[in-house]
């Protein structure tokens, strides 16, 4: 059941996008909607047309209604189910991994010309900051536990999570989060807001994080430390 939602979820999707730049689109006062079998069959369309619109991937659109009418009259496939898992799960993993590398490389001109500018810091790791408004209080160590409020946006200026929006703060670790987050933590006095900018390596990397964090991304937060929940002993003065 899982392969079938995967797989056919991607097909179809694939299919509209590819339909909507060729010979194969439909004008949308040309669609009839006759019963509720095609009222289904169109909302569901068009929900999948929405939600990977901007996959750039084309392919056969006749052969994949061919194969789905052939799969709906339960003919067997050219292919068996091992081989066929295979050759879908390396095509995902392929345009997973083109993605990562594009999404790097804008990350890598955005952190270039970022650093030059004014007010921004770039420690030896390669995590850049801004100092929004100084702290008076104690810095936190890797050991501390921290109340924070932050926003997190991507660098087209995408909001991905905000602590702002949950209407309280977030609590957590300095040593259980992302290493751009820790080190930049380390850097803070309570009261004081700084902004990050956490280069992939120092954030999710080429995996991403859920649906709203690609593979390769730069992220930038807004982190406002309310204070250290937990000190050490040695807790920075």
């Amino acid at each position: 059941m899982m392969r079938f939602k995967t797989w056919t979820v991607i097909a179809i999707a694939l299919c509209i996008m590819s339909l909507s730049n060729s010979a194969w689109a439909q004008e949308e006062e040309k669609i009839q909607l006759n019963n509720l079998k095609d009222t289904l069959s169109y909302i569901i369309g068009h929900d999948l047309g929405q939600n990977f619109y901007k996959q750039s991937i084309e392919i056969n659109p006749q052969i994949l209604v061919d194969a789905i009418i052939i799969g709906m009259n339960k003919q067997a496939s050219r292919f068996e189910t091992d081989e066929s898992n295979k050759i879908l799960t390396d095509f995902v993993s392929k345009i997973r991994v083109q993605k990562a590398d594009a999404m790097k490389q804008q990350g890598i001109v955005f952190l270039a010309e970022n650093k030059n500018k004014e007010g921004v810091i770039t420690t030896a790791s390669g995590l850049q900051y801004m100092v929004l408004r100084e702290g008076t209080g104690n810095k936190p160590l890797l050991e501390d536990q921290v109340m924070v409020h932050y926003k997190g946006i991507l660098i087209d200026g995408t909001k991905f999570d905000a602590s702002y929006d949950r209407g309280e703060p977030a609590s957590f670790p300095v040593s259980g989060v992302i290493k751009g987050w820790t080190e930049g933590l380390q850097l803070m006095r309570e009261g004081a807001k700084y902004r990050f900018f956490i280069p992939s390596e120092l954030a999710y990397g080429e995996q991403g994080a859920g649906t709203s964090i690609p593979g390769g991304a730069v992220l930038i937060f807004d982190v406002e430390l309310i204070k250290i929940l937990v000190e050490t002993p040695d807790t920075q003065k």
